[in-house]
């Protein structure tokens, strides 16, 4: 990652994790998100013919089923831009403080995702 938006190790760790489920599936996007005690959980694009879900969703679904009730930081790595307005309502939901986008290679861009009003680091 570029020395000029160095992340902090937990934030950094999260852009490894959704890269990681995004390359494992050959996903459109990879994501993981982390709870207020820590715990992390990741997911790819889900795209079955009866069962459609962002990877941001599906960490979030993994999350809360986990027991999570709030989430820390979440970082979505996609080829996109913006999220959908998808998944800006489930980021709204757990009202999630930190929220990072990257590329494909890891590279955080700068500032919130489009159409989100609060940033990362």
């Amino acid at each position: 990652m570029p020395a000029s938006r160095e992340l902090p190790a937990e934030d950094a760790k999260l852009v490894t994790l959704a890269r990681a489920a995004r390359a494992r599936s050959q996903a459109v996007e990879g994501a993981a998100v982390r709870d207020d005690i820590g715990r992390t959980y990741a997911a790819a694009t889900v795209a079955l013919p009866s069962l459609r879900l962002s990877a941001l969703q599906a960490a979030v679904a993994a999350a809360v089923s986990s027991g999570a009730d709030r989430l820390d930081a979440a970082v979505v790595v996609s080829a996109a831009d913006e999220l959908s307005a998808e998944d800006l309502a489930v980021l709204a939901d757990l009202a999630v403080p930190t929220v990072i986008g990257a590329a494909p290679d890891g590279t955080p861009r700068p500032g919130a995702p489009r159409g989100l009003g609060r940033s990362g680091t």
